[in-house]
C-alpha cells in the first residue's frame, strides 16, 4: 500500500510538471509569436497610414499617370513603374520557372547521386546566399554595358536570383511524390519520360506552383539588381529590350532617398503599391494550390 501511494505521488508530481512545463513553454512562444508579429504590423500600418492617403487620394491617377520629372513637384503618377515592375517580374518568370523546372527534374529523376548533378545542386544552393546587389552587378557587366538599360536586363538579374530558389523548391515538391506512383506507371509499361509528365508533374504540381509564385513575389521587391541594370525612368515605356525602364522598387528607393516631402509621399505610395502587389500574388498562389488539392 505505501508503494502504490508512493507511486501515485510520484506520477502526480510527473504530470504537475509536465503541466508546468508545458504551460511554460506555451507562454514562451506566444512572446515570440508578439515579438514577430509587432514588427511586422507596424510595418504595414505605417506603409498603409502613409501610402493610402497618396495612392487613392485621386484615384485611379496615382496609378496610371507618369511619374514627374521634377521629384519635389506634388501630385500622383507611378504608371510607368507598375508597368515596368509587371515586364520585369513576367519577363523573370517566363526565364526561370521553365528553367528552374526543368533543372529540378533533371536533378532528382535522372541526375540522382552523379558528380555533374552533385555539382549543379551544390551551385545552386550557393547561389541562393548571393547578395542581389552582386548578381546585378553580374548583369551589368554582363549584359547593360553592352546593350545599355532596359527591362530585359532587370528580367535577367530576377531570373538569376529566382533560379536556384525554384530548382530547389521544385526539386523538394519532387521528393515528396511516392515513389509507389512511379512504380505503379512502370508496371502499367509507362516510360519514364511519360510517367514524369503524366504522373509526377501532377501530383507535385500545388507545391510547383506554390513556390513558383512565392518566388515571383520576393523578386519583384528587389531593388539592387534593377538598379543596374533598368534604370529610372519617368515615362512609359512598353518595350522589353530598348531604352531604360523603370520598377516600384527602383522608384521606392529614388523617391526616399530625395529631400522633398513630395518625392517621399511617392515613395509611400508606390511601396503600398509593391505590397498590394506582393499580396495579391501570394493570395493567387494559395488559392491556386488549394484548388489543385481540392481536385486531386
Amino acid at each position: 500500500m505505501i508503494a502504490t501511494a508512493n507511486l501515485r505521488t510520484d506520477l502526480r508530481a510527473r504530470r504537475s510538471w509536465r503541466t508546468t512545463k508545458n504551460t511554460l513553454m506555451l507562454g514562451l512562444m506566444g512572446v515570440a509569436v508578439v515579438l514577430v508579429a509587432i514588427p511586422l504590423v507596424a510595418v504595414l500600418w505605417s506603409v498603409l497610414s502613409l501610402g493610402a492617403s497618396v495612392a487613392f487620394h485621386d484615384f485611379p491617377a496615382f496609378f496610371i499617370r507618369e511619374i514627374p520629372v521634377v521629384s519635389r513637384r506634388a501630385g500622383p503618377g507611378m504608371g510607368p513603374a507598375i508597368l515596368g515592375t509587371l515586364l520585369v517580374t513576367g519577363g523573370a518568370t517566363l526565364i526561370a520557372v521553365p528553367l528552374g523546372i526543368l533543372g529540378a527534374i533533371y536533378l532528382h529523376e535522372y541526375g540522382g547521386t552523379r558528380p555533374f548533378a552533385r555539382t549543379v545542386r551544390f551551385m545552386s544552393t550557393v547561389m541562393t546566399g548571393v547578395p542581389s546587389v552582386v548578381m546585378g552587378l553580374f548583369v551589368y557587366l554582363s549584359w547593360t554595358l553592352t546593350f545599355g538599360y532596359s527591362a530585359f536586363g532587370g528580367a535577367l538579374a530576377l531570373a538569376c536570383l529566382m533560379l536556384p530558389v525554384v530548382i530547389g523548391s521544385c526539386e523538394q515538391m519532387l521528393r515528396l511524390v511516392p515513389s509507389q506512383l512511379r512504380e505503379a506507371a512502370y508496371a502499367l509499361g509507362g516510360s519514364k519520360s511519360r510517367t514524369i509528365l503524366t504522373v509526377v508533374l501532377p501530383a507535385a504540381l500545388p507545391g510547383i506552383v506554390s513556390g513558383s509564385l512565392l518566388a515571383i513575389a520576393r523578386a519583384a521587391g528587389e531593388t539592387a539588381p534593377l538598379l543596374f541594370a533598368v534604370g529610372a525612368a519617368t515615362a512609359y515605356n512598353p518595350h522589353l529590350f530598348t531604352e531604360a525602364n523603370t520598377a516600384l522598387s527602383v522608384q521606392i528607393f529614388a523617391n526616399a532617398s530625395s529631400s522633398f516631402v513630395a518625392a517621399q509621399d511617392r515613395a509611400w505610395a508606390a511601396a503600398l503599391t509593391l505590397v498590394l502587389l506582393t499580396f495579391i500574388i501570394t493570395l493567387v498562389a494559395r488559392w491556386f494550390t488549394a484548388r489543385l488539392a481540392l481536385k486531386r
